[in-house]
């Protein structure tokens, strides 16, 4: 791609060699001409050599099967410690447990146990690469330390009385936790906490730094702090809303930056875009929203994309798209990518435009149930991936699985189904 970017580019000079009458005008001069469109050439194949490592990614590493096979509902890993990677893996479990593994073996290093609650989300601290969280529905957020054998937590976030927690996560800076709530009675809330201290606070509880209550008026599924800006937090509900804040401001009214309607059940969101201005989306009918956030001030629309039901939009020969699972901004090629897949375990890799959705590449033979939880690496291009097979799987391009023996489905009823998204194709149907 790239040769063939330079032939084409030798091509246009030669074919439209009266151009440099113009870029003369444009106080550029002749030897500068061939740069400038070979470096365009160059950033038009950044995307497709993208996308080729995408299509490329095959299975490295299966995680062995536990003794109590569970949903694997969130992956997160740890973020690596000056120029070290990644070491760790934590996995949300379906039976109230967080599991720990090697990141490259995939070997079991420890589980903690939320009981009696049931577990929402699993992040690492981007400070420290051994402090691991998650929300809990008993009304708190836990904090574990992976270098200590004790199994109980190090620090207990606590909510109030009524507070059922389906939601969470910790700013860039490790200053700030944000939890969001189950509706009860008429109460949905945000709750906050300092987050500062963690390490010498052993079993310590903390209360929390304050609410915000009157922006969502139902279930607030998911809350995603911006990546660089430790004061903004976009979180989104049931109610279809999805909320911009700016947590500096002195009051909740002030905070709120924007509200953006995605007409559904909000199932998964993200930030994207250079300086990650901008927020999408997915719905829990397998819709896709994604705004602009530096439009605000001006008198062009927000909207870059809004698709109903992404089913309908993403042509798949051979195969089918059945659910959303989620999304990632990749950096690099300045290009925002959507994870799909269908019920028998294939996961799909979308290309996200504004003109549309394409299919990347479809990564077959790894899981044998729908994939519920996804973790992207950009400084290897890896990918882990865990589902209703228990199975945790770890891609990497061009890697070869020593045992290619594709594992029987570990498909399982599970308590949680309450409260996780349970994906179902007669939606699809109901729309309709």
């Amino acid at each position: 791609d790239v040769i063939a970017g330079f032939l084409y580019a030798i091509l246009i000079l030669v074919v439209f060699h009266p151009v440099v009458d113009l870029i003369d005008n444009f106080n550029l001069t002749y030897k500068y001409a061939p740069l400038i469109i070979i470096r365009a050439a160059f950033e038009m194949t950044a995307v497709e050599k993208i996308e080729e490592q995408l299509a490329s990614l095959r299975i490295a590493k299966r995680s062995t099967l536990s003794e109590e096979p569970a949903y694997l509902l969130d992956i997160d890993v740890s973020k690596p410690a000056q120029s070290e990677s990644s070491r760790f893996v934590a996995v949300s479990c379906s039976n109230k447990s967080i599991r720990v593994y090697n990141r490259e073996t995939l070997n079991f290093l420890r589980e903690y146990s939320s009981h009696p609650g049931i577990l929402n989300g699993v992040r690492f601290s981007h400070t420290c690469d051994s402090i691991v969280f998650s929300a809990c529905s008993d009304g708190t957020v836990k904090c574990w330390d992976i270098r200590l054998a004790t199994q109980k937590a190090v620090q207990i976030f606590s909510g109030y009385p009524s507070n059922i927690f389906i939601s969470f996560d910790i700013n860039c800076s490790d200053l700030i936790i944000c939890a969001g709530t189950e509706k009860v009675e008429n109460d949905t809330f945000l709750v906050f906490w300092d987050a500062r201290g963690i390490t010498n606070c052993a079993s310590a509880t903390k209360e929390p730094l304050g609410v915000y209550s009157e922006s969502h008026n139902d279930d607030i599924t998911k809350i995603c702090f911006h990546p660089i800006e430790p004061n903004l937090v976009v979180s989104g509900s049931t109610d279809g809303l999805v909320n911009v804040f700016d947590i500096n401001k002195d009051n909740e009214d002030d905070a709120l930056i924007s509200t953006c309607n995605s007409d559904s059940s909000v199932s998964f969101i993200g930030w994207s875009g250079k300086d990650y201005k901008e927020v999408y989306c997915m719905t829990h009918d397998e819709g896709f929203c994604w705004w602009d956030m530096a439009q605000l001030d001006t008198e062009d629309p927000i909207t870059l994309l809004h698709i109903l039901d992404v089913r309908d939009a993403v042509c798949i020969e051979k195969d089918s798209l059945h659910y959303l699972v989620g999304g990632l901004y990749h950096e690099k090629a300045d290009k925002l990518f959507l994870i799909g897949g269908t019920v028998t375990g294939n996961i799909h890799l979308i290309s996200c435009g504004r003109d549309g959705l394409s299919l990347v590449g479809t990564l077959c033979g790894g899981h044998a149930a729908t994939v519920r939880s996804f973790c992207w690496n950009l400084t290897d291009e890896s990918l882990l991936t865990g589902g209703e097979d228990a199975q945790l799987l770890l891609w990497k391009p061009g890697a070869v699985e020593r045992s290619l023996a594709k594992k029987a489905s570990m498909k399982i009823a599970s308590s949680v189904q309450k409260r996780v998204r349970v994906h179902n194709s007669s939606l699809k149907s109901r729309k309709k």
